[in-house]
Parts: C-alpha cells; structure tokens; sequence
C-alpha cells in the first residue's frame, strides 16, 4: 500500500478548489498545509488532503506533466464514481471515459476517469470484489 503520493501542480490555489470539489464524493477532504520550512532544506510546500485520519495525497507547486502519473482513487460504490465524475466535470476536469464498467479488466470494474486541471489522468474505480465481506462463521 503507499502511504503518500506528492503531485506537482502549475498553480496552487486552482488545484486545492479542484481536488476539494472532485474528492468530495469520495470522502477525500483538504485537511491539512504542511510548510516545508519546517522540514529539512529544500522542502516543498505542500497541501494535504486525505481521510479517515490518514494524510496520502498531496499537492506540490511544480512544473507538471501530465504523461509522468495516473492516479486511482477508491471508491465504495458507484455512485460515488459517479458522483466524482460529475463534480470533477463540475469543476473544471475534462473528460477521459464516462462511468461504467471497464469490461476490458474485468465486468465488475466500474470506473470514471477525467483529466485534472494539469491534464493529469485522474480514474476513480470501484471494483465490487474488493468490497465484499468474508461470510461470518
């Protein structure tokens, strides 16, 4: 499992509002801004956003490229796809594939990807096998 992913952004403030609006569905919130004067030299700046008490996805001010990464999200249902797809569009997002199922992995692969203010490719999938609980015994 990774623990956290640094992502450069061309403008800051754009991102925090796009980020904050498209992973609002999924329970990602902005929780937190860490000042890299606090760290060792040469620390970024970084705005944090996360759940469940967990800081994972962060925001960095760079020059971004858009072919260096692909970021999936988890979501818990599909309408949680669905609603990340919307708000994504909402906010700005360009699209990259409508939800539904991607039957080309597996029928039970449901997904929406979007491309991100900085042309990031941006998916959010619920996989329903990854979401079943063990029979009780």
């Amino acid at each position: 499992m990774l623990d956290h992913l640094f992502l450069c952004v061309a403008d800051v403030p754009a991102s925090i509002a796009f980020y904050e609006h498209a992973l609002a569905p999924l329970g990602i919130m902005h929780v937190h801004d860490y000042n890299g004067a606090d760290g060792p030299p040469g620390h970024p700046d970084l705005k944090g956003f996360g759940s469940n008490n967990r800081i994972y996805f962060w925001l960095r001010a760079g020059a971004a490229d858009a072919r260096a990464v692909h970021i999936g999200f988890v979501a818990d249902s599909t309408a949680a796809v669905d609603a990340f797809y919307a708000a994504s569009l909402q906010a700005g997002a360009t699209d990259n594939g409508p939800p539904g199922a991607r039957l080309h992995y597996d029928p039970r692969y449901y997904a929406a990807n979007i491309f991100d203010l900085d042309g990031y490719s941006i998916e959010v999938v619920y996989k329903s096998w990854q979401h079943t609980q063990p029979a009780s015994t």
